[in-house]
């Protein structure tokens, strides 16, 4: 795992080092920034390194006959590979907590650097950094927010797009302004026209237009910014607010996403354990150089199509053809079952 880590790091670096040399980012920034990396790659490459490790544990016993000596004294199969069976129980739980306490807040740390890297190039070619665009939320109240851009520094959006839906998902109101400014806890927009619609999408009143217009919506400028974070980077309770959050909005399909994300986030960690499984079969056979190629790439290629299913079964749980908790648990569900069959037919 230290020899994955080093590997990234380097390789990183050497791809970075000429823009690090020509606007003299300082230590402290990269610190930050490989630091913030580690438990992401740490959740990445753990499956790989447990399933070597497993390999290489048994191939050693079984070379040195130590494997025949222990089923000669009367170990069954389960009571030889107990032991390494409740490392990965233990190493899956040790990831589930890395990936929900870790990863979200080292994911902020490495946005700060990448920005504080990405803002000494800017001003190096006398640029500003960038801005969000476009900015497409779903909000409270079933509420669909769209802003051509989005400034969080001074709290600002422009070109702004809002359309209010009602439990059938039909338009009931829309709200089209020039700009919009969150301050003292309000937000006001600018040149702001809002149109109502009946039940079958006819304007119900002459569209109304306000210069300058205090909105009544609880959505603050976080909010869109936590909103915009990957699934992947968000933390259990993070997402679970968010279905809350958009639970009232009617958006079903967004709903179903975060679900299945919610449960795989659950569900992924046991991979570790999974990938064990599926090597003790073949690193018990390993005692040859020939064997221990043969046995490495097999369960290489099990380890594959088993993350295969896995991408299988979550896109059909997010078309809507699964269940989430389906979608999320079905790969897990047959790996396991396949690796304590192939572990139950070791003689």
């Amino acid at each position: 795992m230290f020899s994955f880590f080093f590997l990234f790091i380097i390789i990183d670096l050497f791809s970075h080092l000429q823009v690090i040399l020509e606007n003299n980012v300082g230590l402290g920034i990269l610190k930050t920034y490989y630091l913030s990396y580690l438990p992401v790659i740490f959740v990445q490459i753990s499956p790989f390194c447990c399933l070597l490790a497993t390999l290489y544990t048994f191939a050693r016993l079984n070379h040195n006959n130590e494997i025949i000596a222990m089923r000669s004294a009367g170990l069954s199969i389960f009571q030889i590979t107990k032991t390494v069976i409740i490392f990965g129980l233990i190493v899956s739980v040790f990831v589930f907590w890395i990936n929900d306490r870790f990863v979200p807040s080292y994911r902020l740390l490495n946005e700060n650097a990448k920005e504080a890297m990405e803002t000494a190039k800017m001003k190096k070619k006398g640029k500003e950094p960038e801005v969000i665009e476009p900015l497409a939320i779903y909000g409270l109240k079933n509420r669909l927010f769209f802003a051509n851009k989005f400034f969080p520094a001074n709290k600002t959006m422009e070109d702004i797009t809002i359309l209010e839906h009602d439990e059938k998902q039909d338009v009931t109101k829309k709200i089209v302004a020039d700009k919009g400014i969150y301050k003292d806890g309000l937000w006001r927009f600018y040149r702001s026209i809002t149109y109502t619609f009946d039940e079958n999408g006819q304007l119900t009143d002459t569209p109304q237009f306000f210069e300058e217009e205090i909105m009544a919506i609880t959505e603050t400028p976080q909010d869109f910014i936590n909103q915009r974070q990957s699934v992947d980077f968000m933390s259990i309770s993070g997402i679970e607010e968010y279905i809350r959050r958009l639970s009232k909005s009617g958006a079903v399909t967004v709903i179903r996403n975060l679900k299945v994300d919610l449960y795989q986030r659950f569900s992924s960690p046991l991979t570790n354990l999974i990938i064990i499984l599926l090597g003790i079969p073949f690193s018990l056979r390993i005692k040859k150089r020939a064997t221990g190629l043969s046995s490495l790439g097999i369960s290489l290629m099990l380890g594959f199509l088993y993350y295969v299913l896995n991408a299988i079964s979550l896109a059909l749980g997010k078309a809507g053809i699964f269940t989430p908790l389906l979608a999320a648990s079905l790969s897990h569900i047959v790996a396991l079952s396949f690796g304590a069959h192939l572990i139950s037919t070791i003689p």
